[in-house]
């Protein structure tokens, strides 16, 4: 999968060469980069916003920058357009697999009070929210949407149960974990995580992930009862 992601700040991404996703692009599985949409202004000063009309508080991302940007990297509109906004789509586990399947994504970041609409109008597919509140910029709201997408690319991660057993997965959170050793301050490993009863052991995870979710997150349920 190619991502690429357009922003005023493309250093913030250096931490995506870090953990799964970077090992995911140093062996090629994803072929990542930030561009800089600055690059792409054509103020003498490389300036990208302005002062919105109408009036308001704030700057607002100038069209023309992020236009000749966005057609910079995706020319024949071979990717699929991606502006992070808190007036998008939430993102969930079943966008995320849903955004897995394309094979090249464009991220637009916006920054001060947004971008201006006729560059979404001209440009965007989709937008996409990562939630109910407002963050300074799409920068950090762009690593979560490619962190639970890659996610979902064949071969980033090292089994293909890792994301099928997760929570939301099955419409529920996920059961309790638990590692060695197997007392740990008073406290001790369920036996029938110890038994070797693959049986047991599944429906006992099934059992706690009904609990869990019944407990932290009975909106998840609410359609079943």
């Amino acid at each position: 999968m190619k991502i690429r992601v357009l922003t005023l700040f493309p250093q913030m991404f250096d931490c995506l060469n870090e953990s799964i996703i970077g090992r995911a692009i140093k062996s090629g599985k994803l072929d990542f980069a930030a561009v800089d949409i600055r690059a792409y202004s054509k103020d003498k000063h490389q300036k990208c916003d302005d002062t919105p009309y109408g009036g308001g508080a704030g700057m607002v991302m100038a069209a023309q920058p992020i236009y000749d940007c966005i057609n910079a990297v995706d020319p024949n509109h071979e990717y699929l357009r991606i502006y992070m906004s808190p007036k998008g789509e939430r993102l969930s586990d079943g966008l995320c697999r849903t955004l897995a399947k394309n094979n090249n994504i464009l991220l637009l970041c916006g920054h001060y009070e947004g971008v201006d609409q006729r560059v979404l109008d001209l440009c965007i597919d989709r937008e996409v929210s990562i939630g109910d509140y407002v963050l300074s910029g799409g920068e950090l709201a762009a690593m979560v949407v490619i962190d639970g997408v890659s996610r979902f690319v064949d071969g980033v991660l090292g089994s293909f149960d890792s994301h099928e057993d997760e929570s939301f997965s099955n419409g529920m959170l996920e059961y309790p974990q638990y590692t060695r050793p197997p007392e740990f301050m008073g406290l001790k490993v369920p036996e029938v995580l110890l038994n070797g009863n693959h049986k047991e052991i599944a429906s006992f995870r099934a059992q706690k992930s009904r609990e869990l979710t019944k407990r932290l997150r009975p909106d998840l349920l609410s359609g079943e009862e």
